[in-house]
């Protein structure tokens, strides 16, 4: 449970002026409440924390499938050549799955507070819907997130890149089921009848 400190308190075990932490309020460095006789409360732990945690940023790069490795070496070049610091996430999955594991673990790692900046080359390639539901996760939890080559759409236009996606993705997920009853059916220890016991 988080204890909240007195402001004379709070100054005192942080070492600095009560004017100072009324400053770092309202930069957000540190969090306060008030009471309901409007005194200040100031949480010590949340000022610690934040310098306690060494937040990095990461650089998040997807691709749909194996045969696009290329577009992934090129977004890992790119990225990496703006932010050479940077952790960076390679993953090959849709961008209609959300339980891919590499995003799941950055996003467990943001909701930890452990990442400041979240970089992609293109907002689908982060999730190809819900894009809005990770920036909202990532402001909460003061995490920055950059979409480098962010292009601005007409709401129809984004209306249609967003059913051709869909399309996509089910036409690709059909074949694969083709391919696989194709294959099923040119198996020929499948094909055998089953023997009988005597």
């Amino acid at each position: 449970m988080t204890k909240y400190l007195k402001p004379k308190e709070a100054s005192e075990l942080l070492g600095v002026n009560v004017r100072t932490l009324a400053r770092w309020e309202k930069a957000g460095i540190i969090q306060a409440i008030k009471t309901p006789s409007g005194q200040r409360r100031y949480d010590v732990e949340s000022y610690t924390h934040s310098f306690s945690v060494k937040k990095e940023t990461v650089l998040y790069c997807r691709v749909s499938s194996h045969a696009q490795k290329p577009d992934l070496n090129r977004q890992v070049a790119q990225l990496q050549a703006l932010y050479p610091e940077a952790r960076t996430i390679k993953e090959v999955g849709g961008g209609l799955n959300f339980k891919r594991k590499k995003l799941l673990a950055l996003l467990s790692q943001i909701l930890k507070g452990e990442v400041s900046r979240v970089v992609v080359a293109h907002k689908d390639r982060l999730a190809r819907f819900g894009f809005d539901l990770f920036n909202w996760l990532c402001e909460q939890n003061k995490c920055e997130l950059i979409v480098l080559n962010e292009k601005e759409l007409s709401p129809q236009a984004e209306m249609v890149e967003d059913i051709l996606a869909i399309l996509h993705c089910f036409s690709s997920r059909l074949y694969g089921l083709r391919k696989y009853k194709t294959l099923l059916n040119n198996d020929p220890e499948l094909c055998k009848e089953p023997s009988k016991p005597s």
